[in-house]
């Protein structure tokens, strides 16, 4: 089949890695227009861009796909099927309905829970046990549309919002082929989605990344992990903030932020109920440290306090 494809990050880039590799023909990419990063805030192009980059792929990156010259570049494309992968941009009914067999979405949680920008950080908030991927055809709802394929693995409690996220991508590149092969049998069976379940996954909001130390150790742990690699959970500590990267749950209690022990295994907090032992944490301007590497330059004590 001939495909537009619609994405811009890691997510994506690893489902249109799977698509080179296929029989099917890439006729166009869309991603979103370049960002500023690193020193001196250049532009620069997104993993998505750079995949199509080194492969000759024609690109076009819209601010919006509202302009009669976005769909002009897509009618030209003439694809059978637009594939979508978190892309960034609204994409109007007047796009869907362009190519023959309408647009997919590869969408990184079991719908119709954890519908929305962030699927893979709301479920480890939520300390979900499971989650997966969803092929879906695409609507004017928000990821309200008909389930053509899915697809479950367990969350460990060793994931983090990173590595749920790499294995969410390799799960989705593999299930957007399966779901090409069935268009091309038609042997596609969409299936609604139920109305009972459904939760709305919003962005992460700066507000919810400071750590509440009398929030249950738990509750405290799945925030560690579900806000690393970004945007990282913070607290304070003697004035200074910091980012806590990793810890797991003790037995130990005491008033809310309170340091219980500190050793080289890690420094053990106080939640409202259980504590927290912290294995990696970051000052501000330095860089990711062992509890044994940051205790060498910032000794602590117990009875010292973390605060929000």
């Amino acid at each position: 089949m001939k495909l537009i494809f619609a994405g811009t990050p890691d997510f994506a880039a690893c489902a249109l890695s799977a698509l080179l590799t296929s029989r099917h023909a890439l006729a166009l990419v869309l991603t979103q227009p370049d960002r500023p990063s690193g020193r001196g805030l250049k532009p620069h192009p997104g993993p998505v861009k750079r995949l199509a980059l080194d492969h000759g792929i024609p690109i076009a990156q819209p601010t919006s796909l509202k302009a009669a010259e976005a769909r002009d570049a897509l009618r030209a494309a003439g694809a059978d099927l637009l594939v979508v992968a978190a892309y960034g941009l609204l994409l109007p009914l007047s796009v869907l309905a362009i190519p023959r067999l309408g647009a997919i979405n590869i969408h990184a949680s079991l719908l119709p829970r954890w519908r929305g920008a962030a699927p893979i950080q709301r479920a480890l908030l939520a300390g979900d046990r499971e989650t997966g991927v969803c092929i879906m055809q695409m609507e004017t709802g928000l990821d309200t549309g008909p389930v053509l394929l899915s697809a479950s693995i367990p969350i460990r409690d060793e994931d983090n919002a990173r590595t749920l996220h790499d294995r969410l991508a390799d799960l989705g590149a593999r299930l957007v082929l399966q779901a090409l092969d069935e268009f091309e049998r038609g042997a596609v069976v969409p299936r609604q989605q139920p109305a009972e379940g459904a939760t709305y996954a919003s962005k992460i909001d700066r507000t919810e990344v400071r750590i509440d130390w009398t929030r249950p150790a738990p509750e405290i742990w799945r925030k560690v992990r579900a806000f690393n690699p970004h945007p990282g959970a913070v607290s304070r500590l003697r004035d200074q903030e910091l980012k806590i990267w990793k810890g797991v749950p003790a037995l130990h209690s005491g008033i809310p932020g309170t340091v219980l022990e500190v050793d080289s295994r890690g420094i053990v907090v106080a939640c409202g109920d259980g504590s927290l032992r912290i294995e990696e944490l970051q000052r501000a301007g330095g860089r990711r440290l062992s509890p044994a590497e940051f205790l060498r330059g910032h000794p602590l004590v117990r009875g010292e306090r973390f605060g929000i």
